[in-house]
Formats: C-alpha cells, structure tokens, sequence
C-alpha cells in the first residue's frame, strides 16, 4: 500500500467509545465525541456514534461541514469560538456553540435571526486552564445577557482543563463548576441543562468515587481515539491503544562513521565542525518527517531509536533491528503526532472495519481515504 499513511481500526475506536460510554452513564455522565484530532474524518465521527456518543463536537467549521455533507446528522457543536467571519455557516450546520465573547454571541443571534432558527451556547468559564473562558464572578451578569439575546439559547456551562496548564483538574474543580451552574440558574432563570466537566484529562475524576453532582457531560477526543490520559500519557485501563498506526517507508540504510569533519559555511576561518557521533552505528531514513506530523510524539518498534528528523526525513538508530530498503516501519502516535499526519495531505488514510460507502456503511473492507485539506 501507499505510505507514509495512517491505518485506522474503526472497530477499536467504537469499543473505546462504548466502554467510556457505559462507564460514565452509570455516573450520569453524557459523552461528547470530539474530531478535531481526525479532520472530521466521516468515518471515524460515525465509529464514534456507532459506540453511542450523544454527539460531536469540532473546532474547526470546516471539519463539521465535511461531516454534514456526508450525511451525519447528529448534534455537533463548534467546540471552539465561532470567529465572526464564520457566522453564517456555524448557524447552518451547527446545533451549538463553544463561548466566552459577547460580541460574538450577538453575531450568532443575529445570522440565527436571519436563517430563521435559534442556535444553542454553550459558556466556557475559566477555571485555572488558563486558555479561554469567562472569569467566574462574571458569569451570571454574562448569562444574563445572553438569555436576552435574540435567536440564541442558553444551554449550559463548560470549562477547561489541562490543555494549557497540563494540570489535571480535581474533584474540588467540579464542585465548583456544580455551584456556578446553579448560581446562574438562581441569576437569570433558565435551566443549564448541559454541565460539562472538561475532557480526557477529567476521567480519572469521573470514573472515581465521588459524586459527579451537577457535572453530566464529558468531551473526549484522546481517550477514544488513543486510549490514553492526556497528563500522564499513559493508557486507560479497558482501551484501545493502538487503533491508530503509522506506517512509513524505509529509504536509506547505512553504517555511518564515527565522525565526520565539515566545514562551517558561516566561518570565514573555516573551522571544522563535527556532527553528532553515533559510533559507526547504522541509520535507517524514514520517509516521513516534521511537514507530516510530530515526529517527536512517535513511538517506534523495539530496537530502533530515533536520532532526529527534519522537514521530510526521519533518522532511526536501526543497529538491533534489521530494515532494509523498501520495507516499512510501523510507528505508534501520541495525539499532537496523530493530529499532525491526519491534517497531512500527503498521508493516505487507511480504513479498517465499518465504514461509509456513498451513504451506506460495509463491512470488513480496507478503503484507502486521502484527506483532502
């Protein structure tokens, strides 16, 4: 097959989202699947709803229109704020809508107006991520506002956590965030119907022993994708962590010397300058690089360790592994890895298990899928 490329097991995707769906129902707990990380990859959204996700949510309006056109029709948020330029096409193909800026809302209200309907907002509060959000104290005069806004809905509350601060959030957070939902409904009247807890990094918390209380909703990308907790990177126990691999193509195989001498092109003098010594150890160059993902969060076959890489080439210590040229290396992915080769339009997608087939769904078949960026 064509490589670089990205093989993906719809099958471990759905189980991954089936398992953290039962978990959490028994905790009361809803499941947002969120796509980002795949491009809105049709396929991959379905295996999702397929594993029973209440619905999906992307950051990128391009993303939920790739959905959208190929037939999906389930609630899908923007998880993201809606820049103002988008407006129009956010009211069109998305039930909610991720929020933190007034001005913004009321451009929402104002194209919900305009196509006749009325779109839901969803507010994400600042609770220690550091990212976006609306500061605490001024959350129920900000609702406030918003019930008043014509064409839009107040939904619920939202916060984030461990995607700027890296810090897991505690069950302290979530009582906090329980207050905030019930203090807005004491303020301005509606119901907030969704409370959501924050992501993958919030499982630990919400498969424990402690009350969800008010908290009902979970966004998960990395969890069902990888399987893994996005603070500790390490795998949750009951996942899949391999439905995802990357394949690359091996296009060089040599012993390297020991060092050698070059010449500095920046110094008149022309001192020498040595390259890293490697003891005569044999290199293996991948055909994948920087341009096609994070080659920082690769994980590679036992015996081959990675020596560096740069816009296009990617050079293993291949010395207790034997590759030779034209074979291909299958490397594992953490999720900036991930994200990065499925945006890559020189990656082929490769699908396993279910999938769409001009509006259908087939079993059992391999379907190379190009993303087209």
């Amino acid at each position: 097959m064509t490589s670089p490329r990205v093989e993906i097991d719809l099958g471990k995707i759905e189980a991954n989202a089936r398992y953290l769906v039962r978990r959490l129902c028994a905790c009361r707990i809803s499941v947002t699947g969120v796509t980002k990380a795949v491009c809105g990859h049709p396929d991959i959204a379905e295996a999702m709803l397929d594993g029973g996700v209440a619905g999906l949510a992307d950051a990128r309006i391009k993303n939920v229109i790739r959905m959208r056109k190929a037939g999906i029709t389930c609630p899908i948020s923007m998880i993201r704020a809606p820049m103002l330029s988008e407006m129009e096409d956010v009211i069109q193909y998305c039930d909610a809508s991720y929020n933190t800026e007034m001005d913004t809302i009321l451009k929402l209200g104002a194209a919900a107006k305009q196509q006749s309907t009325s779109h839901d907002v969803i507010l994400m509060v600042e609770m220690g991520d550091m990212r976006e959000g609306i500061l605490p104290e001024n959350l129920t005069d900000f609702a406030t506002r918003v019930t008043a806004t014509a064409g839009v809905a107040l939904k619920g509350i939202a916060a984030n956590f461990a995607c700027m601060s890296n810090v897991a959030p505690m069950g302290g957070d979530m009582v906090r965030l329980s207050r905030l939902a019930a203090q807005v409904e004491r303020g301005c009247g509606p119901f907030v119907e969704l409370v959501s807890g924050g992501g993958s990094a919030n499982l630990p918390w919400a498969l424990g022993e402690n009350s969800s209380g008010r908290v009902n909703n979970l966004r998960l990308g990395e969890a069902i994708l990888l399987g893994t907790d996005p603070v500790t990177g390490q795998p949750i126990a009951g996942l899949h962590t391999d439905a995802f691999a990357l394949f690359a193509e091996v296009i060089e195989t040599k012993a390297k010397p020991r060092a050698i001498p070059t010449k500095s092109a920046a110094s008149e003098l022309g001192n020498l300058k040595l390259v890293r010594n490697d003891d005569g150890k044999a290199r293996a160059i991948l055909s994948i690089g920087q341009q096609d993902t994070d080659t920082s969060g690769l994980t590679f076959p036992s015996g081959v360790l990675f020596i560096g890489a740069t816009s296009d080439h990617t050079v293993v210590d291949s010395t207790n592994s034997a590759v030779s040229v034209g074979s291909e290396m299958k490397i594992g992915l953490n999720y900036s890895a991930l994200m990065r080769a499925m945006s890559a339009p020189d990656v082929v997608k490769a699908i396993r298990g279910k999938q769409r087939m001009n509006g259908s769904a087939r079993d059992g078949e391999t379907r190379p899928f190009l993303a087209l960026i």
